[in-house]
């Protein structure tokens, strides 16, 4: 069966709910027909407005005719309205001269070759920012106006510390070279960053998850991500050369930070790739969806669900654990941690040892002075 992805978004100012699917005429012609669907050439998705029942009604409408995802709509709240029944400013629609100055401030990052996520990611946040402060101009922001911000909308709304972070970053960013400006760039700070130790997988329970995936596209990836220490994005933008069988290696292009990478391929995954290959024979990407073209990641995402569903893990898992499965048990396999580093792609060594706290060897190593005590 089909899936479409039911997730929140904000469009033009107002809250909807985006419907995405792999292409498909079927799909497409139920998502037409549902009342109040529209298409947005900008965020190249189909959505619906919020409103109460939403979600309600395209379950319903969708019930037996597609599988609904609706697991990124779980914990979200609507707006909610100040005392005057007014939404609160920052869902208004931004003005045309802010408009203007983030398009600018966009073509100085893609100058400057940043990544397309991460020029992404800045204006989205620049974007919730001057929404919030849509009564002052731009060079009128001074630095107790962030603090107002991460004060009253980040906190009040109980978004992330990596939300906060992206927000300061692209602030500082964004308001570097203009001359005319109250805000002072170098005082901005970013929030302490929590140390949170990595969700791991068992081996056993890596090995039912990729076992228990009979297709052969879908094992494929997920024993890729594995493998390799992949991240989401960096497996849906392989390409079809990027397997150097002959050398025993995959080659990670432009992953986070715009470097390329390279890590070994086992025979085993060689394989699969092989037999993979056979089947679907894709014609750039390695993945490719039904139609062509890169996979999507909302697909992607729904494979993991399906094989975690399958062998019984309650657990909360992403893609995301596959990675930090591998470096842990490479690291307990007696890997150097300056290979997995360079493996993964981790700027810093520092990152990398994050890895020692969850390691079963090193820590089932240590003797508690409780067993030489007679209890």
């Amino acid at each position: 069966m089909k899936t479409i992805v039911l997730s929140p978004g904000i469009h033009r100012g107002r809250e909807i709910i985006k419907i995405d699917f792999e292409y498909d005429t079927g799909l497409l012609q139920l998502v037409k027909n549902f009342d109040g669907a529209k298409w947005s050439r900008t965020m190249r998705s189909w959505y619906v407005d919020f409103s109460p029942d939403a979600k309600g009604r395209l379950y319903q409408y969708f019930t037996g005719k597609a599988w609904i995802d609706y697991s990124l709509m779980k914990g979200y709240k609507p707006a909610r309205e100040n005392d005057s029944g007014k939404k609160k400013k920052h869902k208004e629609p931004l003005k045309p001269q802010v408009l203007e100055e983030l398009l600018v401030f966009e073509r100085r990052m893609k100058q400057r070759r940043f990544s397309d996520r991460t020029i992404k990611v800045y204006v989205e946040a620049l974007k919730s920012f001057f929404r919030f402060f849509s009564d002052k101009g731009i060079d009128d922001i001074e630095n107790k106006d962030v603090v107002r911000f991460n004060v009253e909308y980040i906190l009040a709304n109980n978004y992330s510390e990596s939300f906060q972070t992206q927000v300061v970053s692209a602030l500082k960013l964004f308001y570097s070279n203009r001359d005319k400006k109250r805000i002072i760039v170098e005082d901005l700070e970013r929030p302490h960053k929590a140390k949170r130790i990595p969700d791991v997988l068992s081996r056993e329970e890596v090995e039912k998850i990729i076992g228990n995936t009979s297709n052969i596209k879908h094992k494929a990836m997920l024993a890729l991500i594995y493998s390799c220490g992949l991240r989401r994005s960096e497996l849906l933008n392989l390409e079809i050369s990027d397997v150097q069988s002959g050398r025993g290696l995959l080659i990670i292009r432009q992953g986070k930070g715009r470097k390329d990478r390279v890590a070994p391929l086992s025979q085993k995954m060689l394989m699969l790739l092989r037999d993979y290959y056979k089947m679907h024979r894709p014609k750039k990407f390695l993945f490719e969806g039904m139609y062509g073209g890169r996979y999507s990641e909302e697909s992607l995402q729904q494979v993991l669900k399906d094989a975690i569903r399958r062998v019984g893990i309650k657990k909360p898992v992403t893609l995301h654990w596959l990675r930090h499965s591998y470096a842990t048990h490479l690291l307990e396999g007696g890997t150097d941690l300056r290979y997995i580093q360079e493996i993964l792609g981790h700027k810093s060594s520092r990152t990398t040892e994050i890895y020692t706290h969850v390691s079963s060897k090193h820590l089932g190593n240590i003797r508690s002075p409780l067993d030489d005590m007679e209890i």
